[in-house]
């Protein structure tokens, strides 16, 4: 009954390489006009090159149900609906961003669709055999068990877990590799390392975020994009020292069918969402020196550390500049990491050590160095200027436009010679690529144009996160770099990306080729949509493929910045849709408290955290050291 025949469109199939431009520089053929639904893309095409004019179709007979007043209704979730010809590769203008009222209402939308995923879960059983059939053995490879497409996700930071809560594992078989076997809520890092929170009220297993996921403890070490496998290593050993050592390949050799007619797919998706690294930039002994704030680790070894350094002045016979030198704290970075860090360290002296140790308080001193003229660049000077104040009623000074060029085992070292001798030096100057996300990105050519420099550091993606370049790969978070909107490398940027991708993919879209040039991700239509929703199918040569595409690329919908300045004192930055609420002091960290609280992941971390906060301040941060 349809006016137009439908079969598997080439972009659909398999992997396809882009047409290249015609000889005399021609632009790309844009579609033939046709009629559409209501919901039409002229919009979408109004800068786009003419095309020749193709000769009509003759007409066909309308179906009784075609053309009904309001038959669009069901594409408006779905965004668009084109007929594409057999060799036809329409020319995309990408659509604006969206306004914040508009983003914020997606997302609240979004959100109901999540809740009703979760209840659903909570209430199903768990399978009593796993998708996987793992070969045991050295270099061994997983073999699929399921019938269904498979989501390989590495990672288990902001965006992974925002994936993991909300991807449908009715429709997707979930893979996670990552080496952290639990999602860590990293803004309240510093809190764990002077004993406010403990570590494991931040923490939730990955196997705890959603049980239907297979998750395998190991780092991935490299990817392979042209036979699409990813080889593992896992960080635990057996008995006798070996590395286990096992690959997941991306494309299984099951065939995956769509349960649709008109097309069969076998791809499956990778989402890399693997993160970032401290960086160094190649300051020597940096790595040997300094602790980092990155990893639950880091943290454990900075409160022993805090802790071992107090003893050690503590003994008898230790002179006046040994006690100087064990009892200064350094933090390299003025970003909010190093500031919070500073801050909350700057409690702990004062509320808990001072009771302790308080012969040893006059020669402890807390220094924060920042390379650049100021701190906190994401607020604005006036809110900048404040927390250097409080910084100086606190007792940690501040000292800008000083970059650190070494560090040894006591001194530091900085551009104008100054030597600075300390006894402990938090290191959190920023972040730097991890080696997978460099191999990755240097096995596709399309890469190297969206670089910073020479060598690749993110992986550039297009505004759908799809890799550039690269089929049915996508990439979130910090290890990403979304061409022609740069955004920051926040946790609040990688959890709506997560949540972007995983309801992208829910709604059955492919991903597909990536690339600034390509269509969005789209899928086929059934049928009874066509029936349902087209006004007329009329195509000039009776062929074609009934694809719907997901026009709303991401848009980041900041919520705004806080950061703990310590002496309950916070800077607070609320985006609203007309205005921006700016809070510093003590209703800042007020609003501090709430947000944290508010944006735990689960009720089992809000309560311990809330009993943390309280125990700390009847009872005490803890001194123990062990």
């Amino acid at each position: 009954m349809l006016a137009a025949q439908l079969r598997p469109s080439p972009l659909l199939g398999q992997r396809q390489k882009p047409e290249p431009p015609a000889a005399n520089g021609a632009p790309p053929a844009k579609l033939p006009e046709l009629p559409f639904t209501e919901l039409d893309i002229a919009a979408l095409r109004e800068n786009a090159p003419q095309a020749p004019p193709r000769p009509a179709a003759a007409a066909k007979p309308r179906s009784a149900g075609a053309g009904k007043k309001g038959s669009s209704r069901a594409l408006t979730e779905l965004d668009m609906m084109v007929l594409r010809g057999k060799d036809q590769v329409p020319t995309i203008q990408w659509p604006q961003k969206n306004s914040f009222i508009e983003v914020a209402w997606d997302q609240l939308m979004d959100s109901g669709a999540d809740i009703y995923s979760h209840v659903r879960r909570g209430i199903k059983e768990l399978p009593t055999t796993k998708a996987f059939d793992k070969l045991v053995g050295i270099g061994s490879t997983l073999r699929l068990q399921a019938d269904k497409p498979v989501v390989l996700l590495l990672g288990s930071g902001w965006g992974a877990h925002s994936i993991m809560k909300v991807i449908d594992v009715d429709q997707y078989e979930v893979v996670c590799v990552s080496p952290r076997n639990h999602f860590l809520f990293t803004p309240m890092l510093p809190s764990t390392a002077v004993g406010t929170v403990e570590f494991r009220s931040l923490l939730e297993p990955v196997r705890v975020a959603n049980p239907f996921v297979d998750y395998f403890e190991a780092s991935c070490d490299k990817i392979d994009l042209d036979n699409k496998v990813a080889y593992c290593t896992s960080k635990n050993a057996y008995k006798d020292g070996r590395l286990p050592k096992f690959e997941v390949p991306c494309r299984f050799l099951l065939p995956v069918k769509m349960h649709t007619t008109l097309l069969e797919w076998d791809d499956d998706i990778l989402i890399v969402s693997v993160g970032e690294q401290p960086a160094t930039f190649g300051t020597p002994g940096v790595a040997e020196n300094c602790f980092f704030m990155k990893e639950i680790p880091d943290s454990v070894g900075l409160r022993q550390r805090i802790q071992n350094q107090f003893e050690l002045a503590a003994l008898p016979g230790t002179s006046e500049e040994d006690m100087k030198t064990a009892l200064h704290f350094v933090v390299v970075g003025g970003g909010p990491t190093g500031v919070e860090f500073a801050g909350t360290l700057s409690d702990f002296l004062r509320e808990d050590l001072k009771k302790k140790y308080p012969e040893l308080m006059p020669y402890v001193r807390v220094t924060l160095l920042n390379s650049a003229q100021t701190i906190l660049t994401q607020f604005d000077a006036r809110m900048q200027q404040h927390a250097i104040e409080n910084f100086k009623r606190v007792g940690v000074e501040v000292r800008t436009g000083m970059r650190v060029t070494g560090v040894t085992q006591d001194t530091i070292t900085l551009r104008d010679g100054e030597e600075i001798k300390y006894g402990l030096c938090v290191w959190s100057a920023g972040n730097a690529p991890r080696p997978l996300v460099q191999q990755l990105a240097a096995q596709i050519p399309e890469q190297a144009q969206y670089q910073p420099g020479e060598k690749p550091s993110k992986l550039a993606v297009d505004p759908f996160l799809r890799v550039i370049g690269a089929r049915d790969v996508l990439a979130i978070g910090d290890c990403s770099l979304m061409v022609g909107d740069r955004l920051p490398a926040t946790a609040q940027v990688a959890g709506q990306q997560g949540a972007y991708v995983a309801h992208l993919i829910n709604r059955g879209f492919l991903p597909l080729q990536g690339g600034m040039d390509q269509p969005p991700p789209c899928k086929p239509v059934s049928t009874s949509e066509l029936m349902d929703n087209m006004r007329d199918a009329t195509m000039g040569d009776d062929e074609g493929q009934a694809v719907i595409y997901y026009k709303k690329p991401f848009n980041f919908l900041n919520l705004g910045a806080l950061a703990y300045l310590g002496g309950d004192s916070a800077l607070t930055e609320i985006n609203l849709p007309f205005t921006n609420i700016k809070l510093s002091g003590q209703l800042a960290y007020l609003v501090w408290k709430s947000v944290y609280i508010t944006k735990q992941v689960s009720f089992r971390n809000r309560v311990l955290i809330l009993f943390d906060w309280v125990k700390a301040q009847v009872f005490g941060r803890d001194l123990s050291n062990f």
